[in-house]
């Protein structure tokens, strides 16, 4: 017969009944050990890291009280909160009964206790104690799964957002858009749901809007064929076709001309593609995740950007945050750049002190987490000693350049009034959630047609 791997410790101050137990238990479980004296099971809880203590309740002679076995249960409790403590007692009372269970026991036995009935309470004892193991375990692995989440660092709340739609609309083929500034992330998390997907088996092709010329956006995307223009010397497929089966990533999305934005709802409407120079439609079979640091709801107002492909697009919507609203992500990031500078520049002793972590938390990272990256593989560069100072990082001398160039004023000490910090949130707001009303004016604690009100008012 095996026996089940689990440790058990009696503790009893009577020999017979160590010696009897022993026997007993022996048979079933793999690791059993006794004492008589109580004041050995810190130092065996130590040694052995006990599963299950078998606790008596009494200890000096003709006591009846329990008052020994309750100060040991919260001793145990203490030095090892996972052990799981059944207590025993040859004076079996009610009160005495339920108290243990208030106080942290498992289970209560009473003395003589019948063979079959204590190694099934302790079998029980063991297997709880396995699924609490399992899933304390599992827990450690979510935890490390939040903070190194598919290539992003982050505990913050604003990520666990991010991580949970990520995890919910991955394994679907809906399409996804994804919005922040630059520097934010958005690639990674493009990637994440190619790689959680259906489709990671196949290709992830990656296409910089903003880098394609209109002139080849119909080749670059949807191919050629031989002779369709002067350079094109032979039959070549577009990105979408070379996507087939897998992801199709568009960043900066919004940077399409409106001629463009056209060419490219006319596909995702039809799901096939022309080639140029032919008049052959392709099907198409790609997920399509885009990406902008642009205020696309903005441009839809202002007649820039296509509300109808807005609609193809964003089935689904992923805002990822700038750094200065994670700021508990920080410390996180910084010390993972430097570990990865260390190495690579070969500077294992260089330490990161609290004052110089205290002025990267302050600093409003404009440039989000690739300033951030960049900062620090400066720094190590620079760094004459073992320690990283202030000095060793460049901070934007305006930090709230960011603010200006978005269209957030500034107001001075002689201007807040109702007006102009009203319309300051407004624009903050607007900038936070790149343009979407919906989203804007629930933070602001207002409804959709009060924020179309407040925009029209202010000329925003």
């Amino acid at each position: 017969m095996s026996k089940i791997a689990c440790k058990i410790l009696v503790v009893d101050d009577e020999e017979d009944i160590l010696l009897a137990g022993k026997l007993l238990l022996k048979q079933h479980f793999a690791t059993v050990k006794t004492t008589s004296d109580p004041y050995q099971i810190p130092a065996l809880l130590q040694e052995h890291g006990f599963d299950v203590v078998l606790l008596d309740m009494n200890y000096s002679t003709g006591a009846t009280s329990s008052k020994e076995g309750f100060h040991w249960l919260k001793q145990i409790l203490q030095l090892s909160p996972k052990t799981t403590v059944i207590l025993m007692t040859a004076y079996g009372d009610i009160e005495i009964a339920v108290r243990a269970l208030k106080e942290g026991a498992a289970d209560f036995v009473l003395k003589p206790w019948q063979n079959d009935k204590l190694v099934a309470v302790l079998k029980t004892a063991c297997q709880q104690q396995s699924i609490r193991v399992k899933r304390s375990a599992e827990s450690a692995e979510h935890n490390n799964t939040v903070y190194h989440y598919d290539g992003f660092i982050g505990v913050s709340q604003a990520m666990q957002r991010v991580y949970q739609t990520i995890d919910k609309v991955a394994g679907t083929d809906a399409n996804v858009l994804i919005l922040g500034e630059n520097g934010t992330g958005k690639e990674v998390a493009a990637r994440a749901l190619h790689r959680k997907s259906k489709r990671a088996a196949h290709v992830f092709e990656k296409v910089d809007l903003g880098a394609v010329s209109e002139t080849l956006f119909e080749s670059e995307l949807f191919g050629h064929a031989k002779g369709a223009y002067t350079d094109a010397k032979e039959d070549r497929a577009g990105r979408f076709e070379a996507a087939t089966g897998g992801s199709l990533f568009l960043d900066e999305i919004g940077n399409l001309s409106p001629g463009l934005q056209a060419k490219l709802l006319t596909v995702l409407q039809s799901r096939q593609i022309i080639r140029l120079g032919t008049n052959k439609p392709r099907p198409i079979d790609v997920r399509l995740i885009c990406a902008t640091n642009m205020p696309l709801y903005q441009m839809v107002r202002e007649g820039a950007f296509r509300q109808d492909l807005l609609y193809r697009i964003n089935t689904v919507e992923i805002h990822l945050p700038p750094l200065r609203e994670r700021r508990e992500d920080i410390k996180l990031l910084a010390e993972h750049f430097l570990n990865v500078y260390r190495q690579k520049y070969d500077r294992e002793g260089l330490q990161l002190p609290i004052e110089t972590m205290h002025r990267l938390s302050e600093y409003r990272w404009p440039g989000n987490i690739r300033e951030l990256d960049h900062a620090m593989e400066r720094a190590v560069i620079l760094c004459d000693g073992n320690v990283l100072s202030i000095d060793d990082f460049y901070f934007a001398p305006n930090e709230d350049r960011v603010s200006q160039e978005q269209g957030v004023e500034l107001i001075n000490d002689q201007d807040y009034t109702l007006e102009t910090l009203e319309k300051m949130m407004v624009q903050k707001a607007l900038v936070k959630h790149a343009g979407n009303i919906t989203h804007a004016a629930k933070d602001l604690g207002i409804t959709r047609t009060a924020l179309y009100r407040r925009i029209e008012k202010h000329g925003l």
